[in-house]
Order: structure tokens, then sequence, then C-alpha cells
């Protein structure tokens, strides 16, 4: 219960209007609960850090915390646990995927993106899930989305755009250039012809040695970083490193760096048409990151502020 609500019941108490109290405590029992949708590919090296997989982790903290409904699926599950149902269902959908990305087809990821736009649901792509399907779409569809926005003042039937996409599942070179861009041709009568390169969704420099890294927030006041302590380490982990190949984020919420030098924008959020998404970067399948109290209160953040406002 939020702390305003828990302050007014008190009052309430000690003013003697016990029957007020009463309704209104009432009255947030009857809030329904946030449908969470923990999606995991559960592959087999997760028994390394979690017993019964990673995703069933989180949805066995998320079903401890009040306000939740949780549903754990994978990809062994039917329709690979993505089927019409169970997308409506979601309001809050956590993916991890890694080896079997591919496996999950682009209209899959198109239609979780729509979802998005429409303001039913929130994305949460959690560490390699950067290279998930459903990721994929979002980011592609928000670089089509900020360059619309670049030519909005260009009349209708003059703006042209032919897209290329990224080559998928390979990391780009440090010195490629970053993704997305644009290539842009304007012509005499005021024709604007955009060629736009789609983000690879990926860096140049990853590294699995289970070094510790340095959490850092940048925005206290953000639901997602409620209760968090201002810096925090994870003993170990799986570095990532800049540049990440993404549209601009709308918001940076936390940093994180590891001693050898590398850095990364490790908590960051998308607005999508009604939408969001949002990614978490901690979280390799052989490390108990999911484990760790100030993660799983970042999930819980996650669950909380995610729910859509509109149906």
């Amino acid at each position: 219960m939020p702390l305003h609500m828990r302050i007014m019941l008190a009052w309430l108490a000690v003013t003697g209007l016990l029957g007020m109290a009463e309704l209104l405590d009432d009255a947030e029992a009857a809030e329904p609960p946030i449908r969470v949708v923990v999606w995991d590919e559960q592959q087999p090296t997760q028994k390394e850090a979690y017993d019964n997989f990673l995703g069933n982790c989180i949805a066995d903290h998320l079903r401890a915390q009040p306000g939740f409904e949780v549903r754990s699926l994978s990809i062994k599950d039917a329709e690979q646990g993505l089927s019409t149902q169970i997308l409506d269902f979601a309001e809050v959908m956590f993916w991890w995927g890694h080896v079997r990305q591919a496996d999950v087809k682009p209209e899959v990821g198109k239609a979780i993106v729509e979802r998005v736009k429409a303001g039913r649901l929130t994305l949460v792509a959690l560490h390699s899930a950067h290279w998930s399907t459903p990721f994929i779409e979002a980011m592609n569809e928000r670089a089509r989305l900020d360059l619309r926005r670049q030519w909005a003042d260009l009349p209708a039937g003059m703006l042209r755009i032919d897209e290329v996409p990224s080559q998928l599942f390979k990391a780009p070179a440090r010195d490629t250039r970053l993704t997305p861009c644009s290539d842009v041709q304007k012509f005499p009568d005021g024709r604007v012809a955009v060629k736009l390169h789609l983000p690879n969704c990926c860096f140049p420099s990853y590294r699995n040695d289970g070094k510790p890294s340095h959490l850092r927030v940048l925005d206290a006041s953000h639901p997602l970083t409620a209760g968090l302590p201002a810096t925090f380490s994870l003993p170990r982990t799986e570095m990532y490193d800049e540049p990440f190949h993404v549209p601009a984020p709308d918001c940076v919420l936390v940093e994180e760096c590891w001693e050898p030098g590398e850095w990364f924008r490790s908590v960051m959020v998308w607005e999508l048409g009604q939408g969001r998404v949002i990614y978490i970067r901690p979280g390799h399948e052989t490390f108990p990151i999911f484990k760790d109290q100030h993660m799983l209160r970042l999930i819980e953040n996650a669950a909380r502020s995610g729910k859509p406002t509109s149906h």
C-alpha cells in the first residue's frame, strides 16, 4: 500500500472514523492485480545458478509480493508460450532469451509491439534479450517513428523511406557506424528520400569472466529506481561495453561499469506509441543475478511501474 494511503488510514483510525478507514482498505484490496508474464527460454546452463530456471526465480519472487498475477512460460510451452490468449493476458512481459532467439518468428514480435504501441503492454527485455525478436521489432519501430517525427513537417507524399535491415545476430565492430542511422537525399522539387539503417541491437564487446560490476542510479525519483541505493555492486557479471546500437532512449536510469574501464547504460526506457519498452542489462544465465536483492527490487519496480494505462 502506498505511504499516503497508510498515513490516511492511520489518521482515520486515530480520529475514530474506523468505518471509513475500513472502506478505504477494502478499496485498496479491490485494486485488480497487475498481470505479469515472465517468458524465459530456459537455457539448460541456467541450472548453474538457478535450480528451477531463471524465469521461474523471477516469477516466484513476484508471486510473493502483493498485487501481481504471474504466469511463467517458456519456449517449450504450447505455441512457445506466446499464444494470443497469453499476449492478451499480459500487462507486463519480462523476456529472457539467448541461444534460441531466432526460433521466435517476427510476426510474434510484431504482435507484441502492437500491444505496446496500443498501451496494453509493457515489454521488459532482460540481458541477452537485446537480440530477442520482440526487442528487435520494438527498436525497429522506434527507429521508424523517430525518423518520421524528424520529417513531420514535410508535406504528404514528399518523403520516401527505404529500410536497410541490420545483419541479425552479428555484433558490430567498434568502428562500425552507430545504428540506427539514415542517409538523406534531397531533390530540387522538395522531395526527400531517406535510407534508414535499422538498429543492430548489440554492442562491440562483451566478456563473460564473472568480474564484478558497479552500478550507479542516475535518477532516484523515477518509479523504476524506487528503493535502490545510489550505488551498488554485483559480485559476478558478464560485461557488455558501449556503444549499444539502439535508438536514443527517453531516459537512462542506471549506468554500470567494470574495473578495466568498460561502461554500459544498464537500465533504459523508450516510449513506444502509448506504451513503453524497458531494457535491464544484468542477468547472465550462469550467475545468480536475479537472487540479488537490488535486482529483485528493480524487477518488482518494473512490474509495478509497467502497468499500462490503456486497455
